[in-house]
């Protein structure tokens, strides 16, 4: 069974930095497409970043392009999120997800779900 725990939000001010971590269970992160999503109060889930089949590269959403890096370590079987520069409008909890689409943007093309960590910027 697929098994996702992301950790390190927080309360960080705009400008800052934070690096998310999305830990797996076993094989998850070699075997299947990974990515992230977030979701603010009262709006829908909205895709990240995510990987390319090969793992080579990757998508970002264009709000996030140049500012977040995704990456992974397949032998600590986690995924990371990079978050530099953050503004006050990436506040969000912030979701890691498992699927079988690589580089899906879209939310119901991944299968599985962590429960989630709160980043909230402030100005």
């Amino acid at each position: 069974q697929v098994q996702l725990q992301e950790s390190g939000g927080g309360l960080v001010q705009a400008g800052d930095s934070l690096r998310l971590s999305c830990a797996a269970s076993l094989r998850t992160v070699s075997t299947y497409a990974m990515g992230w999503f977030r979701q603010a109060p009262g709006k829908e889930r909205n895709f990240v970043a995510a990987f390319s089949w090969s793992g080579g590269s990757s998508y970002y959403a264009d709000s996030v392009k140049g500012r977040f890096t995704i990456s992974r370590d397949n032998a600590k079987n986690t995924v990371y999120l990079q978050m530099n520069s953050l503004k006050p409008e990436d506040t969000a909890v912030y979701y890691c997800a498992a699927g079988s689409k690589y580089g899906s943007n879209w939310y119901r093309d991944y299968d599985y779900w962590g429960q989630g960590t709160q980043v909230t910027v402030s100005s």
